[in-house]
Formats: structure tokens, sequence, C-alpha cells
């Protein structure tokens, strides 16, 4: 992990659009979303009777300063249609039978999951937006990537698997292998690249310690590739990730309804992910009011994607909460700007506690700070018409001397971060916690009103 050279000959994916002046960035973002938006008008019922009803009509998009004429959508809309035309609602310009590929991503509690059908030139832009993730971390085809990831209807990193087979480099998938298998598979075939959750890759390096394996020492690993939760760019998580691996971690973002990732770190690692503007607008607007917030401000993004024919998106509210900073903030060379710390949360992942606000990842990144903390969980709960949080933690079997001083700190730490809003902890007993191979689900809310 010693000095490389500022910018590397093979540096970009696509040289010429990922170093383009920000007016032809701006050019080619008008241009597809004119195209965009009359495809999704003549193909797509879903868009043209929201769009009707808002008085819009394609036309009237001129320039990027048009784009609040276009009522943006959402995920309930999205899945209101499906219930409205099961299975897949109106949302799609093409029908089924061009599709090639159905994944899906699970609802809200007790409703169906959102479905998603993809043709073949879909697939193939899928792998090309992961390329530029990989090949800017530096993955090649001397590399053997191994993918921690179960395949199945979740999206997850299918697009990455491809995209590694587009790139040349030797893929190993893993399917539904158990834990330790994943472990000696990556040592014995000397993987370079190890793909997979935050949560996972910390999992892959706690079963190897339990089987005796020094990953740093037995594995040629040089790189971690992390997507599906906002912890990826947390510094405490990543912190532990590179200790425990002795290798570097970059991060990226993806959505199911985006198909693909929309954003990723590149091996200079300036503490935020690349936006793949030629492929996208993305506009970070203030969640309540719905007006654009200004650069080095946290919002929520609102996302229009390009490459995706069967589900044009446009102006999809994704309720992530993101800070975007210009692209001089890195060193790459790169023109497309950052978000800053990657995904920040979700707007809709706030949970207000005795009138303080409390987010996940901020609570994450307090407790991982501690490097014995093998798992935790958030539990919410009430206390007669008093609301109550509880933070879980799981330590190796036989370090329970040390939560006495783990505790003292977190009840500091956690108090100081949260307006000195006093969290309950406990010592879960060592392999009792979940354990998550995807998107991890460490909250758990007991309330009943």
């Amino acid at each position: 992990m010693g000095a490389k050279p500022a910018i590397a000959p093979d540096e970009y994916w696509n040289p010429r659009h990922e170093t383009m002046p920000r007016a032809e960035i701006t050019a080619i973002q008008v241009a597809k979303m004119r195209r965009q938006l009359a495809y999704a008008w003549e193909r797509s019922p879903f868009h043209r009777r929201r769009w009707e009803a808002a008085g819009f009509e394609p036309g009237q998009f001129r320039s990027l300063d048009d784009l609040r004429r276009i009522p943006p959508m959402t995920r309930a809309e999205w899945m209101e249609a499906q219930a409205a035309h099961p299975p897949y609602g109106d949302l799609p310009a093409a029908p089924p039978e061009v599709a090639i590929r159905l994944h899906t991503t699970s609802g809200t509690t007790g409703r169906m999951p959102l479905r998603a059908l993809d043709g073949m030139r879909d697939w193939e832009w899928i792998a090309e937006m992961w390329c530029h993730g990989f090949h800017a971390f530096g993955v090649r085809p001397s590399d053997t990537v191994f993918f921690a990831f179960s395949y199945a209807s979740f999206i997850g990193f299918w697009g990455a698997h491809y995209a590694c087979e587009k790139l040349g480099a030797l893929v190993i998938p893993s399917g539904s292998l158990p834990t330790d298998t994943r472990v000696k598979l990556i040592v014995e075939n000397g993987a370079t690249t190890v793909c997979a959750t935050p949560t996972y890759v910390l999992r892959l390096a706690q079963v190897a310690r339990e089987m005796g394996v020094d990953l740093r020492k037995a594995g040629k690993v040089e790189r971690i590739l992390l997507s599906g939760e906002p912890s990826g760019s947390v510094p405490a998580v990543r912190r532990k990730i590179e200790e425990e691996w002795g290798a570097p971690c970059g991060d990226s973002a993806g959505m199911t309804e985006i198909g693909t990732i929309m954003m990723f770190e590149c091996r200079h690692r300036p503490g935020g992910m690349h936006i793949i503007e030629d492929h996208f607008i993305e506009e970070v607007l203030d969640p309540e009011s719905g007006e654009p917030v200004g650069p080095g401000e946290k919002g929520e993004r609102v996302v229009t994607s390009f490459g995706r024919g069967i589900l044009p998106l446009v102006r999809y509210r994704t309720r992530d909460l993101v800070c975007r900073v210009p692209a001089s903030s890195c060193t790459c060379g790169r023109t497309f700007d950052l978000y800053q710390g990657g995904i920040l949360g979700r707007v809709d992942d706030m949970h207000k506690i005795r009138g303080t606000n409390v987010y996940p990842r901020a609570v994450e990144a307090i407790v991982r700070e501690h490097a014995l903390v093998e798992e935790f969980q958030i539990v919410l709960w009430r206390e007669k018409d008093r609301d109550e949080i509880t933070v879980r933690c799981e330590l190796p079997k036989g370090s329970e001397d040390h939560w006495p001083s783990i505790r003292t700190a977190l009840d500091h730490d956690l108090a100081e971060a949260h307006e000195n809003l006093r969290f309950q902890l406990e010592l879960a007993e060592p392999g009792t916690l979940p354990r998550f191979e995807l998107k991890a689900k460490r909250l758990v809310d007991k309330r009943t009103y």
C-alpha cells in the first residue's frame, strides 16, 4: 500500500468522458434527457399520466434549469402502480417479452417486492457502469476477483460479476457457500480482490480468525470493493476492514431501481465517490421543500438514469442523504463531482428518541471505533410513554473483561453525539447477534403506538 503516482497511464476506464469539461458533461446530460423524456412519454403510461396531471410535456425541457418542471417520482408510486397493474405495473417502456432477467428488492413489511425487468442492452450498460468502479480502484485483467455474494433475485453484485468478466479478470462466484468455505477459496485461489458488503467482509475476517487463518499473511488480497451498505464509507468501519485484511477498501453505491452503481471511489480515496455524470443526472434537494441545496450541504438524492431501457427512471426520489462536492476534491483528474462520505444515511432512517434525531449510520460510526466489538444491534422500545434506545454489543469469547471500559467510552461518545441522549448498553453473548451476508438489518424497532 505504498505511494502511487498521481495519474497512472491507465487511470480511466473511459478517458474522454471521465475528464471532459463541465460544459460538455452538461451538454450530454441535456441531450440524453431530451431523448429520455420523449421515450418515456411515448412508451411508459406511468410517466405520461403523471406528467399530464402536472401539466408537463417533454418539449418544455430545454436545459437543466427545467428539471424542476418535471414532477419527481417515488418508490411508493412505483409500488402502487405494480399493485394496480400486476405484476410489473405500467412504468415499463417495453413488454415483458423483451426482458431476459427479473430482479426484486424487498418492499415494506407485508407488501409485495419491487420488481425490475432488464433486457440484453440493459445488462450491457449495467456491467459498463460497474467497470468504472472496478477499474478506478485498480482491478485489471491479471486479477482474481472473489464475490462473497449469494446469487439470487436481489440484484446485488450481479452487474459487478459481469463487469469483471468484461475487464478480463478471473471471477470466482461463491453462490450460497458457507463462510468458512469462502475463506478457504479466497486463500487457496489467491484472490487479489474481494467484493462484498462491509458487514460481510468483517464476518469473513471473524471466521478466518476462528479458523486460525491470518488473512494478512495467508491471503493475496490487494483490494476490497464494497457496496450495499452506507457503512462502506464510515472511517471506523474501513479502518477495521483494512486492519483485518491488510488491504485498502473502496466503496461504491447502487440501487435496484437503477440496476447498477451510479457512483464509485477511485484508488486515490478522496473521502467520497465520483458520480458517473455522463449516465446520470444527480440532484441534491432539501427533502422537505424540494428546493436544491448548495455544494457542501446535505440533502436528498434525486436521480435520472439514462441507461435502463425497460425501466426509464426520471427524477426518482431515492431518500438517500448525500453531500455533493466539486470534482476538484479529488486529485485523480476526473471531472465528475463527488458525494463526500458516500451515502450518509437515509431520510427515512432517522428515528426521533425523546426529541433527539438518531441515525443508525452515526451510531455505527461510534460503535466501530472499538475494534473488539464484532457485531452490534440497535433496539428501540417504549417504557410506559417514554421512548428508549439500547445498543447491544458482542465481543469475542474471552474478551468480557474489556466490556466495562468499552461501555464507559460508548456511554460518553453516544451521548455527546446525540445531545446528551442516554443510550442503554448491553453485552450480548458471543454468537447470539444476527450475521448478515447482504444488507445488514441491525435496527429492531419494538415500539407500538
